[in-house]
């Protein structure tokens, strides 16, 4: 159970850190700025060189495990965020369905022209609609284009002991790596509320989209994350492995929504994604759309790129059939709102992680 130690300091000198601070000013319009400029240095170096990753804190309160241990604010509002979401979720009498766009095309920025898979999702949000159900739109090719929207990666912490994964995530913001902005405070909550996600994507080199693969990344504390960071005393990793080691119980916070997927590419690779979205969504126990929520196809098959949305426009089946995954999540969010579908009637599972 020791904590191992040794990799490289990543430990800057006051120089390096100017040198990439005033990275941030290049336009020559900040040259008559410059005196205000060195005197936000001088505040920024001492952030970081004291290492104030959450400054502003409060006393956790009841309901945690320490309610006198001092936990970051942002963290806090996050957390109430997600209750509140849940309370939502469970109170709802209309069907709510969370769909993403996975792409990172956007026509708001260098490609100049709209993905495919914005195109197919706004499809399915239409028959979403249709069928009487609430649609929430998140378009992740919001993180290429918009100023300020980020979606940090992953730090492994589960990996260190899953107790150390808090859920929401705590590793952001960090205020002395000006780490900020992070997009995922937004995104747990809409994830809780759903009833159910359909996911739209394209191939990129055999994967999943990097704006979708730091989502599903940061996703992680959503399965077997820990609610009460006061319970490792924020990032005390002896702690945490103390804490599994006595028995995690692997909480699945989203278990029980239900998905589905539709995965496009134009020459190889969608049986994979597919296969590893799917699974990706079934360990974290939500319930798949059946046959027909589950898919994959390709357009403009080994064409120009030039041409692909004229091959999307010239493909009426694979319009159809994303129609028809949306109707599939539909009627089985449906049932498993209901408390009639058979996933639901499964026993303990014997390898909760």
């Amino acid at each position: 159970m020791n904590v191992r130690k040794g990799q490289t300091d990543v430990k800057l000198s006051r120089a390096e850190f100017a040198a990439r601070f005033h990275a941030r000013f290049y336009d020559p319009s900040f040259e008559a700025k410059r005196e205000a400029i060195e005197t936000l240095l001088e505040t920024a170096w001492q952030v970081y060189d004291e290492y104030r990753k959450g400054p502003r804190t409060r006393k956790a309160g009841p309901g945690f495990a320490d309610p006198e241990f001092e936990l970051p604010v942002e963290w806090l509002q996050a957390h109430q965020e997600i209750v509140d979401a849940e309370a939502r979720h469970q109170a709802a009498t209309r069907d709510r369905v969370l769909v993403i766009c996975g792409s990172a095309r956007s026509d708001q920025t260098c490609p100049g022209e709209m993905s495919k898979s914005f195109r197919m999702a706004k499809e399915a949000a239409h028959t979403l609609e249709e069928e009487g159900a609430e649609v929430d739109f998140m378009d992740l090719s919001r993180l290429t284009a918009e100023y300020g929207r980020i979606i940090y990666p992953c730090k492994s912490c589960v990996s260190t002991a899953m107790p150390l994964c808090h859920w929401p995530c705590s590793c952001y913001p960090n205020h002395a790596l000006g780490q900020v902005n992070d997009w995922m405070n937004d995104v747990y909550p809409r994830w809780v509320e759903a009833h159910g996600v359909l996911i739209v994507c394209p191939v990129n080199w055999y994967q999943a989209p990097s704006v979708l693969k730091l989502m599903i990344d940061r996703l992680v504390c959503a399965d077997g994350g820990n609610p009460d960071p006061t319970t490792t005393h924020g990032k005390t990793p002896e702690e945490a492995k103390a804490l599994e080691l006595k028995g995690w119980p692997y909480p699945r916070h989203l278990a029980g929504r239900s998905f589905a997927v539709v995965v496009h590419g134009d020459t190889d690779g969608v049986e994979v994604l597919t296969h590893a979205l799917t699974s990706w969504l079934s360990d974290m126990r939500l319930v798949p759309a059946g046959h027909a929520g589950l898919l994959g196809r390709y357009v403009g098959y080994y064409e120009p790129y030039a041409t692909s949305h004229d091959a999307l426009d010239a493909d009426p089946g694979l319009w159809q059939e994303t129609r028809e995954a949306a109707r599939a999540l539909i009627a089985t969010m449906r049932s498993v709102r209901a408390g009639t579908h058979p996933a639901l009637l499964t026993g303990e599972d014997p390898r909760p992680k």
